[in-house]
């Protein structure tokens, strides 16, 4: 049974629709990936699966007992307000110093639990909100554009870490991501989103999609080509992508 089934997704703010029968699904396990030009409906599609948005149109459900971890684009903290790791961790109330513990741990941050918010670099402040996603253990991992404003080597430590996170838990991860360096390395789909669904398969076959190329032209699949072609043959792969930088719809 499916965790998450989009179906028929509309959503609208005031009298602009920012998205239009969208219909999705996400299976145990497995890590798919959205991409789409700005303002394509992407944020507002991950909103409306966690319950932040309603629908003006459609459904979206859950399998039975299905829990999420959302990890936003961006969380601002008041750099003065005194507040620990740990004490961070349990605003949501019922965590136990062992659930803290165990979701730093699988974050990769094990020792941040005493360090204070506002002297975490920006990577590590990533991965406590990962770890807070992590806390309530969830089937369905939820990441908005997670990496935004890390650098590049810090970007791929945190995606190796959710490949970590789903290889030793069995969630699934359902992520916006523009650095197409991550798409094809980690992702089993890929749905290409520009307030439709314009296409979706494997990351080698939305790669040579005409709608694809479309959005981002033929350089970006050529981009795409490349990556495959080394990441295939087990060479070293940065990162070959031209930067689709998003904000947040």
């Amino acid at each position: 049974m499916s965790l998450v089934q989009v179906e028929d997704l509309s959503v609208r703010y005031g009298a602009r629709t920012v998205l239009s029968r969208v219909s999705l699904r996400v299976e145990p396990g497995e890590i798919v990936t959205i991409v789409g030009p700005n303002g394509s409906g992407k944020t507002s599609l991950l909103r409306a699966i966690i319950g932040a948005v309603k629908p003006a149109q459609g459904r979206v459900a859950r399998g039975g007992g299905t829990k999420i971890g959302y990890v936003p684009q961006k969380l601002h903290i008041d750099e003065t307000l005194p507040i620990t790791v740990t004490r961070f961790l349990k605003l949501p109330g019922g965590v136990t110093a062992s659930d803290i513990a165990r979701a730093l741990a699988q974050a990769g941050v094990p020792d941040l639990a005493k360090a204070q918010l506002s002297q975490l670099s920006g990577g590590q402040f990533q991965r406590v909100l990962l770890a807070r996603a992590l806390i309530v253990k969830p089937d369905l991992l939820l990441l908005d554009e997670a990496t935004q404003g890390l650098d590049q080597r810090g970007s791929a430590a945190f995606y190796q870490q959710i490949e970590t996170v789903r290889r030793n838990t069995g969630c699934a991860v359902l992520m916006i991501s523009h650095e197409l360096h991550v798409v094809m390395s980690t992702s089993d789909r890929v749905i290409c989103l520009n307030g439709h669904v314009c296409c979706e398969g494997t990351p080698a076959v939305v790669a040579s999609a005409p709608e694809y190329r479309a959005l981002f032209g033929t350089g970006t699949g050529g981009a795409l080509a490349l990556y495959r072609h080394e990441h295939d043959h087990g060479h070293d792969h940065g990162d070959h992508s031209h930067d689709h930088t998003e904000a947040a719809e």
